[in-house]
């Protein structure tokens, strides 16, 4: 897997596209949102220097992966770790915390292996609070 300096537009788009596939496929209520949010300017890239990105994090998750497209979106935790480590800005998390909910929930349900981006994501930033306090908005 390649790697990114820490806090890099590269590392947050590698974040963003890692919860986008994690169910397996970006439908289009996830791009539309994607789109609308314009998350690729908002972590400082161009739309050609995102896809980019997803091409090169799809190029390292296939060369790691042993069978199926669904298996190869399966992250191991060492590598979830390697690359939630590479974003150390409390700013920079929270910005990607809320894109990516956002974007994930675009089409009214959080598969598997996006609540595990999810949690990981939570859990190795330290977010909880913010979490809650994201839940709590939308009551």
């Amino acid at each position: 897997m390649r790697s990114y300096p820490r806090n890099s537009p590269q590392a947050a788009a590698r974040i963003v596209a890692l919860a986008m596939l994690a169910d397996g496929s970006m439908c289009k209520k996830e791009l539309d949102t994607f789109d609308r949010l314009d998350v690729d300017a908002q972590i400082g890239l161009d739309k050609a220097e995102f896809h980019a990105v997803v091409q090169t994090f799809c190029e390292d998750l296939l060369s790691a992966a042993h069978s199926s497209w669904s298996d190869m979106c399966r992250v191991d935790p060492k590598t979830l770790a390697e690359l939630m480590a590479e974003i150390d800005s409390p700013e920079l998390r929270r910005k990607l915390i809320g894109l990516c909910v956002t974007i994930v929930e675009a089409d009214g349900r959080v598969a598997d292996g996006e609540s595990i981006v999810l949690v990981a994501a939570v859990e190795h930033w330290g977010l909880q609070r913010e979490m809650l306090k994201m839940r709590c908005q939308h009551v």
